[in-house]
Order: structure tokens, then C-alpha cells, then sequence
């Protein structure tokens, strides 16, 4: 691994530790140091050190929504008047328990967030709640109807 001003150089090492965590953060250390063919205490160097660098940056429980009554996920893009808002998008996004993610994008809108919610009862009134935000001219929404790839694993090589 080496620092080149910003931008982290891994080795194939690394981004081999990185996919294996990426799959299943919690496979243990001994299982990781077997898969890339080095000991327990360099395996665990240099997890310490991908996550001392914020490359790694937690682990996570991936819950399966439907399980817990959150049958409607979407994704909705806010089409604001002007960016004189957009720190305040934020902190009501982060305010917000049913949006799960939010991204400031370019395009069409100024966001665009990730929800969770029951059904669609409940999605309208996020949707009114979201669209009463300061300078929200409208919302976009697509609702996901499948999850055919989460958590993707793409490291260039």
C-alpha cells in the first residue's frame, strides 16, 4: 500500500482483504489471512491499517427490510429552486428515519435519497413531508421494485 498525496495505491493484497470484507464483514481474521495467503498478524496489520486510513470505514448489518415491515423502497430525487438550501436538505435527510442514504447530485435534482417505508400510505406522506422542505420546488420518485446487485465489488486492478 502506498500514499500518493490523496489517492491510496493498494495491492492486490489489499484489494483482495477488501472484497473478502465487502462480501462478509465479519469473517474472521485467521479465515481472511488463509484466503490471501498471509499470516493472522500481517492480515490483521493490514486491516488495522485500511481501516486507519478510512478506507474501510465500518461494518455493518445488511437487514432485510421486507422482514421488519418496510415493503416500499425508493429512490427520489428533489428538484430544488436554488442550492441556497442544500446543507439544510441534508440535515433534514439525516433527520429523517425512513431515508436511509442521501447523495447530492448533479443532473436534474439537487439530491437523491434512498428510502425505506411500509407501503405506499406512507410514502406519500414522506413525499409531503419531503416536498414542504425549503426550496423543494417537486420530488422525483422511482420505486425499486427488485435488488439485483447490492454491495458491489468492483476494486480496478
Amino acid at each position: 500500500m502506498s500514499l500518493n498525496r490523496s489517492l491510496i495505491n493498494l495491492d492486490d493484497i489489499d484489494k483482495k482483504i477488501l472484497s473478502i470484507l465487502k462480501r462478509n464483514g465479519r469473517d474472521s481474521v485467521s479465515k481472511i489471512a488463509n484466503l490471501v495467503k498471509l499470516s493472522v498478524p500481517a492480515t490483521s496489520d493490514r486491516i488495522k491499517k485500511l481501516e486507519d486510513l478510512n478506507i474501510i470505514k465500518g461494518y455493518k448489518a445488511v437487514v432485510n427490510s421486507r422482514k421488519i415491515g418496510l415493503d416500499l423502497s425508493a429512490l427520489i430525487t428533489i428538484i430544488s429552486e436554488s442550492s441556497s438550501d442544500y446543507e439544510t436538505v441534508i440535515k433534514y435527510a439525516n433527520q429523517t428515519d425512513e431515508i436511509v442514504e442521501c447523495f447530492a447530485t448533479t443532473g436534474r435534482g439537487s439530491h437523491i435519497l434512498i428510502i425505506q417505508t411500509q407501503n405506499t400510505n406512507s410514502l406519500e406522506k414522506l413525499l409531503r413531508k419531503i416536498q414542504a422542505w425549503p426550496n423543494v420546488i417537486r420530488t422525483e420518485t422511482q420505486i425499486i421494485l427488485s435488488e439485483n446487485k447490492i454491495f458491489g465489488n468492483y476494486l480496478k486492478k
